[in-house]
């Protein structure tokens, strides 16, 4: 496999095939898409010539090899103006693509090739930094840009008002799948941009007239796919030749201030203690929660000890929830937390005297933009002057100029339990300390217990959220359920048994039977719904994104089956120990507009019967 690489890294080894790119109305070709294929052997297949250059470290010399070929390819099939070239771009070599050869060959070349550089959905999470000075390097000698397989991941969707595409490519299942709620959120969000930005639709994958139709439907005004004409050395022979008119270049583009500066002259400022701040930041969080896997979440804390373990906490929920987030501050690691993305800001870096949190996504833009008054004092007594803004434009620049500082992801095995600042955290060693004495001398006072969930949120029994740490997860279902999005109930489950299996075999056989009934619940759950144990023999359950109209409908339906679940025997010490359980039952919002009034009606209602 050595020589094969070595054969195809060599002057000529790879050699590009070109794939017509047809407007949808004339029929007309405007554009051809070079594809990379491999010397004729095991690695003529393109995965299979780049899964070899990744393996041996060589992926950037094979990147380089694929868009020379390519453009010699175009210029010697003349495929120059009015045509116009996409070009792929690995991610992983974004800020090392020897960008200045290649942009020497097309000015050498006959024609002036016209291109469109091609950036894939894997690059947007990975390289975020270099993925934006990439395409203003690019915009900058008057290439375009394209986002690759939008919809195969909701994270394309999320970085579509930062990269600003002038086309965006429709991944192929979109025009070949039967249409769903999936289909159309990508859509939805596609569609927005366009009409915003004036980009291009490109719909992939249309191999039949079915596809075609498909694809209009989708509202793309391009297509490509084996209905136009399947990969080759040259031009198609049967189709007109047309311009590709790609949108004019922004005003403004994003840039690298802090996202302070990127506040327009004139935008009123207010003033306000920290403590306002932080609550205005939860808000801008749960809306990002809300919004779910297309939206982009960016945050600049000032110091890694305001990254407080309670913070770490809000972020790795919203690292489930939301497409992308990082968060940024002196002495903060590449990787915070696991999932949230951060970097090492240097000393004169304008952001660490700013409290930013940007929320942008494909329909919602918002962001909180503060600059510390440097005031002495208690630390949330210290002023800010700030701005909140829902300008679109404005969010856009905040995020990409807290993005431009982003790390490239860490590679590797992420760690277990990572702490949210590299200094020593004294809360988090007790709690650390408290549950290793607990697995060592098997002390299972509830008093103990209790003071342990206190200190790191997770009831050490069964792994669940505790009582606190789900707190600010009612509060964003009920926040969501509030703006109309879905439906909300809470369930509370009283287990029984738990005393039984205590007094015939010890403290040790009641936590098996709460960690069995726990698993049963996790299994019969959705992930999308919440899951807690808040008391001794109490389990909390949220549903979320019921429909209103028959939200109390459903709950009962559901809260039927894992009654059904939760009552099964537990297997203790070679004896079937029966499970008892009764469940109460709160809707939002009837039965209460806050969590704590559902958690409360929930508890109130827990011994009533509940059908089934």
């Amino acid at each position: 496999m050595d020589l094969a690489l070595a054969a195809a890294l060599a002057p000529g080894g790879v050699r590009s095939v070109f794939q017509p790119i047809v407007d949808l109305d004339s029929g007309a070709v405007v554009a051809y898409e070079a594809l990379a294929r491999g010397p004729e052997g095991p690695l003529e297949r393109p995965d299979a010539l780049f899964a070899a250059a990744r393996a041996a470290g060589r992926l950037a010399e094979l990147d380089a090899a694929c868009r020379t070929a390519a453009f010699r390819g175009a210029v010697g099939a003349a495929l120059v103006a009015p045509l116009t070239v996409f070009v792929n771009v690995e991610p992983a070599v974004l800020d090392t693509a020897p960008l200045a050869e290649l942009l020497a060959i097309a000015e050498q070349a006959p024609g002036q090739l016209r291109i469109v550089l091609e950036i894939t959905e894997r690059a947007l999470a990975a390289r975020p930094a270099e993925l934006l000075r990439t395409v203003e390097r690019v915009r900058s000698v008057g290439w375009g840009i394209a986002v690759d397989d939008v919809g195969a991941e909701s994270l394309s969707l999320a970085f579509l008002p930062l990269l600003r595409p002038d086309v965006v490519k429709l991944d192929l299942r979109l025009v070949q799948e039967r249409p769903g709620p999936a289909i159309a959120e990508i859509m939805n969000a596609v569609n927005a941009h366009a009409e915003r930005t004036g980009a291009l639709v490109l719909a992939e994958g249309i191999e039949t007239e079915q596809h075609l139709v498909t694809a209009r439907a989708l509202g793309a005004t391009l297509g490509q796919g084996w209905l136009f004409g399947r990969p080759a050395a040259g031009p198609v022979a049967d189709r007109p030749v047309a311009a590709l008119p790609l949108p004019a270049p922004a005003a403004e583009e994003p840039d690298g201030r802090s996202p302070f500066a990127c506040l327009p002259p004139g935008v009123p400022l207010r003033r306000s203690p920290k403590a306002l701040l932080i609550e205005l930041s939860k808000q801008l969080e749960r809306e990002a929660a809300r919004l779910g896997e297309t939206c982009v979440v960016a945050a600049a804390f000032q110091e890694a000890r305001h990254f407080t373990v309670a913070t770490g906490r809000r972020y790795r929920e919203l690292v489930d929830r939301a497409g992308f987030v990082c968060a940024l501050g002196a002495d903060l690691p590449a990787e915070p937390l696991p999932g949230v993305r951060g970097a090492a800001l240097d000393a004169d870096d304008p952001v660490l005297g700013e409290w930013d949190v940007v929320v942008l996504g494909p329909h919602f833009a918002a962001a909180l933009l503060a600059r510390d008054l440097s005031d002495d004092g208690p630390d949330l007594e210290r002023t800010f002057e700030y701005a909140l803004t829902y300008d679109r434009d404005t969010v856009v620049r905040a995020a990409a100029a807290l993005l431009s500082r982003v790390a490239p992801a860490v590679g590797g095995p992420r760690p277990t339990l990572p702490a949210p600042v590299p200094v020593r955290d004294p809360v988090l060693e007790r709690a650390l300390a408290a549950e290793q004495e607990l697995r060592a001398e098997r002390d299972r006072s509830r008093g103990y217990l209790a003071r342990l969930e206190e200190l790191v949120g997770t009831d050490p029994v069964t792994g669940l959220p505790g009582r606190q740490r789900i707190a600010e997860e009612l509060e964003t279902a009920v926040w969501s359920a509030r703006a109309g999005d879905d439906g909300l109930a809470l369930l509370v489950l009283d287990v029984d048994g738990v005393l039984t299996a205590t007094g015939m075999w010890g403290h040790d056989a009641g936590d098996e039977l709460l960690r069995a009934v726990a698993d049963r619940l996790r299994g019969a759950l959705r992930r999308k719904d919440l899951l807690a144990r808040i008391g001794g023999h109490e389990f909390l359950v949220a549903l979320r994104d019921l429909r209103p109209d028959v939200a109390r409908a459903q709950a009962l339906r559901i809260g039927s089956e894992l009654l059904e679940t939760v009552r099964r025997p537990v297997l203790l010490e070679g004896t079937d120990v029966p499970v008892g359980a009764r469940l109460g039952l709160a809707v939002f919002p009837e039965d209460g507009p806050e969590a704590d009034d559902l958690l409360r009606a929930a508890s109130l209602n827990r011994h009533e019967r509940t059908p089934g």
